[in-house]
């Protein structure tokens, strides 16, 4: 029968109590309502503002309208930020028939005929209006419907949607004034609901940002906080995937260093560039970048398609206001599930820059421990050879000056012995207080045995378990700077084909240098391919002939493979 619809130019009820009040009474009275109605609409006000969590104001909105109007069916449509419905919440219909109608509704046909013109709108024939787009299948009949928007500060947050008044009657002009008055009374509960929702919020991811602070001042490594970051974000979000990617040294790429939840196995240990990815154009934005539907983002150009049973995803760098950017975290929920809010967003660039400072000051922290620790090692430096060494050396020319005292000759050999023992410590002790006094710039500030442990350890992560090492020789004298950065790569490379190929559970590593430097890296895995070798073992053989060297590489009779790899050291 009749219809309304107003546009945005609609005047907003404004919030005040007061004015409240006198919209729960002027309404019904203009249309003639009865005392019982009124009793009903303000019984109703008072049931939709008795709950702060938001989920439940909106199924008591939904609720109260349709007792108040006496409808068969209602809901209640969240509009999201791309003006579709986010979230849809019905009222009247049982399990069976919402599993039988499939995916709830997203905007289209007549409810999204009350979005795009936010005003009652009141029909007797839903069948009759142009928008109107048909059931879907399982769908049960309806014939009357009644909507109208729901404000917030002005902003439409929602629409309430009645249908099948009861008896086979229309709504009426006293209906639609009641379900108009109940929408501001809603509108308010929402609005509150929001806010204590924003607060608790807020105090979730304070509290994320406290734990990660306190776990790095407590010596906890960057790995751990980061599983730490990646746990609590997902948590707090509601995240399907939570990843977090660090930018690669000297490249405009990102590596995936930790992917947990849907799928995070296609996504882990990724390399993706700056540009053409959703992470990079959160690094390059410097700041909050928000997807409605992650699989079909246009900043995603880079490689296959990884997003499959995604949809709504948000990414923020890990990085202070004017620091360098430690990495970027990333959040994505399943397809079909509501996009990511600014309520939601917002506090996330927040949780991420607390990490970030957390970080730097945990790297400031680690930066002052080495320096104390250099110190220390200078003074051991300076005891060694003010003490140790002069000692040494006084004793070894007093043995031998007393050599010629000594008539036996068995006598005279052993303390001959005994002097070249004693100058085989001293020039151990002198390349020790060289490798304690090391101070070159660079990847070379730190001598090759120190080098070697963390290349074992970063290989530790993408192998899911920690290499042996065993070291012998003087690694930090005898070996050239230009061959211990060979050495590091060929420690890396090995152990890297031992991640991605050799399905292994054990591997090691051994370095020694006597006249030539032999690094053996060995595992209990499958093997190198009969007839082959692995891709990526070609260069280290060209890496040990341009120093004059060898490399073979090999399976163990039991299982495994061996690579040695070998270059001659020059005297002295």
């Amino acid at each position: 029968m009749g219809s309304t619809s107003e546009g945005d130019s609609v005047p907003v009820p404004p919030l005040r109590p007061d004015d409240l009040l006198d919209e729960l009474q002027a309404r019904p009275v203009a249309a003639g309502g009865t005392r019982d109605r009124v009793h009903s609409l303000l019984e109703a006000v008072l049931a939709v503002g008795s709950d702060l969590e938001l989920s439940q104001v909106l199924r008591h909105i939904v609720e109260a309208a349709v007792s108040l109007v006496d409808a068969e069916y209602g809901a209640l449509g969240v509009i999201g930020e791309d003006r579709r419905l986010s979230r849809f919440i019905p009222i009247g219909f049982t399990d069976a028939q919402i599993k039988e109608i499939g995916p709830l509704p997203s905007g289209h046909g007549l409810l999204g005929e009350v979005i795009r013109h936010p005003g009652p709108l009141r029909l007797a024939e839903i069948s009759a209006h142009p928008a109107s787009s048909g059931f879907p299948v399982g769908h049960p009949p309806m014939h009357s419907f009644l909507g109208v928007p729901i404000r917030i500060r002005g902003r439409v947050f929602g629409n309430l949607y009645l249908t099948e008044k009861r008896g086979g009657r229309e709504f009426d002009t006293e209906d639609e004034s009641v379900l108009t008055t109940l929408a501001v009374a809603a509108g308010v509960a929402v609005d509150n609901a929001r806010l204590y929702t924003q607060a608790r919020l807020r105090e979730r991811w304070l509290t994320a940002s406290a734990e990660i602070t306190h776990r790095l001042m407590s010596d906890a490594g960057e790995e751990e906080v980061l599983d730490l970051l990646v746990s609590r974000a997902g948590e707090i979000a509601g995240a399907d995937l939570t990843v977090v990617a660090a930018p690669i040294a000297d490249a405009d790429e990102l590596e995936v260093r930790i992917a947990v939840g849907l799928d995070a196995e296609d996504h882990a240990g990724l390399v993706l560039p700056l540009q053409g990815s959703f992470g990079g154009a959160a690094l390059r934005t410097g700041g909050l970048v928000v997807s409605a539907d992650v699989r079909k983002d246009p900043r995603i150009t880079a490689g296959p398609p990884r997003w499959a049973g995604l949809g709504p995803a948000v990414a923020v760098p890990i990085a202070t206001g004017e620091g360098r950017a430690r990495g970027v975290l990333l959040l994505a929920r399943a397809a079909g599930r509501p996009l990511f809010e600014e309520d939601e967003s917002a506090p996330l660039a927040g949780f991420a820059a607390q990490a970030a400072v957390a970080m730097e000051l945990a790297e400031r922290r680690r930066d002052a421990e080495q320096l104390l620790l250099l110190q220390e090692r200078d003074r051991i430096a300076r005891d060694l050879h003010d003490l140790a060494i002069q000692r040494l050396f006084a004793t070894g020319m007093t043995l031998q000056g007393a050599t010629r005292f000594i008539d036996h000759p068995e006598a005279a050999d052993r303390v001959l012995r005994a002097i070249d023992d004693l100058d085989e410590t001293a020039k151990t002790i002198r390349a020790t207080i060289f490798g304690l006094r090391a101070r070159e710039a660079g990847p070379q500030a730190k001598g090759l045995r120190a080098r070697a442990v963390e290349a074992v350890e970063r290989a530790a992560e993408a192998l899911g378990f920690s290499p042996g090492l065993r070291m012998t020789g003087l690694l930090d004298v005898a070996v050239p700077i230009e061959v211990a950065d060979e050495v590091v790569a060929v420690i890396q490379e090995g152990l890297s084909n031992t991640a991605r190929h050799a399905q292994a559970g054990r591997a090691e590593v051994t370095l020694d240098a006597g006249a030539e430097l032999v690094v053996t890296v060995t595992d209990d895995g499958v093997g190198l391919p009969t007839g082959g070798r692995r891709s990526g073992l070609a260069n280290l053989g060209e890496r040990a002939a341009a120093l004059g060297g060898s490399f073979d590489a090999g399976r163990l009779p039991h299982g495994g493979t061996r690579l040695v790899w070998r270059v001659p050291l020059k005297d002295g």
